[in-house]
């Protein structure tokens, strides 16, 4: 079943059209990796598609889901690693969108945080604070806030920027792994070689308006780029 369907999708930022009548769906259980050259428009279709920015024309479908439960995983800002809270803090904060107007975390809300620091295997690192973690450390962190957030689907934008190849390695096997077990990946990636390698499914996008943008199978795009 279709979990997320783009329907005739046209943004841009002012007069700069990034895309034009974009159809596209995902199901659930997909792995859609999402390439592109750098000012193609990959992560406003992420902002439209987490609903925080408004496309020019067409919509956003989700078929049981909502949207403020899509987990995301963004790209770190030198600020936001120097966030001064700990692990286990950090991971259930992603349940907030749970909570409605109760001011505290019940115990099922904990009990998925503490499935989700032993997911990402780093139960172990629970009191400890987050500024002072490794990158790649960080980076399970906020994957297992994002799993906190939704047990369907979670959006991640570049998740292996700026770490080592032993800790992306074990970023993307970790992916690979919630994928395994049902969960709908959708990733933004400049490394498309890794990032290929457990997709199902890839959007190529352009910044030329002339070039049709690639949406299919991976078998399909591995045809296609030949």
């Amino acid at each position: 079943m279709s979990q997320i369907v783009c329907e005739n999708l046209s943004f841009g930022y002012g007069s700069n059209l990034l895309a034009e009548n974009l159809n596209f769906s995902v199901n659930a259980g997909d792995y859609l990796c999402v390439i592109g050259e750098n000012g193609s428009g990959k992560s406003t279709l992420i902002k439209i598609l987490l609903g925080l920015k408004a496309p020019d024309s067409g919509r956003i479908i989700l078929n049981g889901i909502a949207k403020n439960e899509l987990g995301y995983l963004p790209q770190q800002t030198e600020m936001q690693k120097d966030f001064p809270a700990s692990v286990y803090e950090v991971v259930i904060s992603g349940c907030q969108g749970r909570c409605g107007l109760r001011p505290f975390y019940n115990r099922n809300e904990k009990n998925l945080a503490r499935e989700a620091m032993n997911k990402m295997n780093i139960q172990n690192l629970a009191g400890k604070c987050y500024r002072e973690l490794s990158g790649g450390q960080q980076q399970r962190v906020l994957l297992a806030r994002a799993f906190c957030a939704s047990r369907k689907a979670i959006i991640l934008d570049e998740p292996v920027a700026g770490l080592d190849y032993e800790s992306s390695h074990e970023m993307y096997r970790i992916i690979h792994d919630m994928n395994h077990n049902g969960m709908t990946i959708i990733m933004i990636s400049h490394d498309t070689e890794e990032a290929l390698r457990h997709s199902t499914h890839v959007l190529r996008m352009t910044r030329n308006m002339n070039e049709k943008i690639f949406f299919g199978s991976k078998e399909e795009f591995l045809n296609h780029d030949c």
